[in-house]
């Protein structure tokens, strides 16, 4: 299986995002964390069924929430 990395200006976006969703509703910032933990164990199983966007990039559309998770694949170190 594929080990994700996620970088600092991605957890910083994911943070930022969940904040505003708890500032709209109680509790709706850890449904959207927990949505995104959700979509990137799916992308960890199968990372290439995700559409390739710019050059190597591949983008993820979480199901509930307006969000794209970004990423590449390496399939050397499988990260």
């Amino acid at each position: 299986m594929y080990r994700a990395v996620i970088l600092p200006d991605a957890k910083k976006d994911i943070q930022e995002a969940a904040l505003w969703y708890n500032e709209q509703q109680r509790g709706l910032g850890n449904r959207f964390i927990r949505f995104v933990r959700i979509k990137v164990s799916k992308v960890l199983l199968n990372p290439q069924l995700y559409i390739v966007r710019y050059s190597d990039v591949h983008t993820a559309l979480l199901d509930v929430f307006p969000f794209m998770i970004h990423f590449t694949v390496n399939d050397n170190t499988k990260q």
